[in-house]
């Protein structure tokens, strides 16, 4: 895992407890109305210093958790203006840890990525080509604890049930050791969905409710960004944030470990 800004360093608010947030951020593209696909869709193809004003927003969100899942992120292409918008936003907000995930690349015009940024340095980061077309991945992270380690997989899913039947498949089995573990972010998908209902099934995971709705952002009807936490970790607080700075909107979960659990101290 790529370590930056090491002398900016930061601090656990206890070795017990984690705030995470998944968030799409689009690119960095700032859409707020179905229209706008169309009326502004250059902005998902073609660089703009709007992107980078809307990324140091999102980066001022970012500094209040301690580890991050961002979906949709370019890592240094034509369309982001050739930024890395994984490392950029580490940078802005103080992660000493990030990496990112590379799924689909279309030469020097875009390179579609999941990015994750950690306070806590994991002991084990390994990326994962999901099922189905190409363009999908997982990112999972592993931190060592005085008991089990804790998993921590981030995942953008397909757009197409079937498809996504076969990753939540997929990633069922990769992470089915874990006692304490975490997944997180754009399922594609609501809680109804019959893919959803065989992931919760096999993974006995807990969440946030089913109305907290994250799509669109500017009139949220569905439940399309998810994180869950197994029954080993105490969820104390989740909530789904109103900052409309891309189509989605984010969401969060602060998670308590066991009392004997303990992580390691953040860099």
């Amino acid at each position: 895992m790529n370590k930056q800004i090491i002398e900016n360093q930061a601090t656990l608010d206890d070795n017990h407890r984690l705030r995470l947030l998944s968030y799409n951020i689009q690119a960095g593209a700032d859409t707020r109305r179905y229209r706008e696909y169309v009326t502004r869709g250059w902005k998902q193809v073609l660089p703009h210093k709007d992107k980078r004003h809307n990324l140091n927003r999102i980066s001022h969100l970012l500094k209040d958790f301690d580890v991050v899942g961002l979906q949709e992120v370019d890592s240094g292409s034509f369309r982001s203006g050739f930024i890395d918008q994984t490392a950029y936003l580490a940078e802005l907000a103080g992660f000493p840890y990030w990496y990112r995930q590379v799924n689909r690349k279309l030469g020097k015009l875009a390179q579609y990525s999941n990015g994750v940024l950690s306070r806590v340095q994991p002991s084990m980061i390994a990326e994962h080509r999901l099922p189905g077309l190409p363009g999908r991945g997982a990112v999972l992270m592993e931190f060592q604890t005085t008991e089990k380690p804790l998993g921590i997989c981030m995942m953008h899913l397909a757009l197409g049930r079937r498809a996504r039947l076969r990753q939540f498949s997929y990633i069922s089995e990769l992470v089915s050791h874990y006692s304490h573990l975490v997944l997180m972010g754009d399922f594609n998908c609501g809680c109804s969905s019959t893919e959803f209902q065989y992931l919760m099934e096999n993974t006995n995971l807990q969440g946030s409710t089913c109305d907290m709705m994250t799509f669109p952002s500017w009139r949220p009807s569905k439940k399309l960004d998810h994180i869950l936490a197994s029954p080993s970790l105490r969820v104390s607080k989740s909530e789904v944030l109103n900052y409309a700075h891309s189509d989605h909107l984010p969401i969060s979960l602060e998670i308590e470990l066991p009392e004997n659990v303990v992580l390691p101290a953040a860099a």
